[in-house]
């Protein structure tokens, strides 16, 4: 089934194409605002939540040379970036994004700022298509009892869309008193909107949310 809950073949998704990027979503509820980004746009991916259908996207892509299966969540950039104006914006956009992941403090971060078409979230993670299958196979394989945390081999993206007011006022005033603040509220906030947080960094999520309304209250 497609995302209008219809049912649809590969060849109506790829028309007459050799190659051809197909995006998927494995839960329809997790996934839910990268679905909506999706719709908004006009575009189109595939409901593929059993636990069979991993096996069935690699033998789809082995079968079908050109053919290539992306988590909704993976690339989504990429479907629905819009192109920026000139190389100096992008040269600003990458100082910004480099000054952000000093802030978060995560080197297997990478941050990355894009104007997207939709303008109502400020930030989301997105992870690679190549690092979430290793991930998903080095858990299918874990011991009882083993960290979550060895997993994560990297491959994971802050994507801030410049298009939110948020992330604009954050571009254009990099001096600002809460920048750090406002860097890792965008971050955490994207987490939540992937999965979750872990104790840790929910319990300063809270509290970095309170101290934000306690500065909204004072203007």
């Amino acid at each position: 089934k497609d995302l209008d809950d219809k049912y649809i073949t590969l060849r109506d998704l790829c028309g007459e194409e050799q190659e051809k990027t197909l995006y998927y979503v494995t839960d329809v509820n997790e996934q839910s605002q990268y679905i909506k980004m999706f719709k908004e746009a006009g575009k189109n991916a595939v409901i593929l939540s059993d636990v069979i259908d991993s096996a069935f996207i690699g033998q789809m892509e082995y079968k079908n040379k050109g053919l290539k299966f992306l988590r909704i969540d993976a690339d989504i950039q990429a479907a629905l970036k819009q192109e920026d104006s000139d190389e100096e914006t992008k040269k600003k956009y990458d100082e910004v994004a480099k000054k952000v992941k000093e802030e978060i403090g995560d080197e297997k971060l990478n941050v990355e700022i894009q104007t997207l078409q939709n303008n109502s979230i400020a930030s989301m993670i997105t992870l690679s298509e190549e690092s979430r299958r290793m991930q998903d196979m080095m858990k299918q394989y874990a011991m009882p009892g083993m960290n979550s945390a060895m997993f994560d081999n990297g491959g994971r993206t802050l994507v801030l869309n410049v298009s939110h007011p948020l992330v604009k006022q954050l571009v254009e005033n990099t001096e600002c008193e809460n920048f750090a603040l406002l860097s890792e509220q965008l971050y955490d906030l994207a987490s939540l909107g992937h999965g979750s947080l872990s104790p840790e960094r929910l319990e300063k999520f809270i509290q970095r949310t309170n101290e934000l309304m306690e500065k909204l209250n004072t203007v």
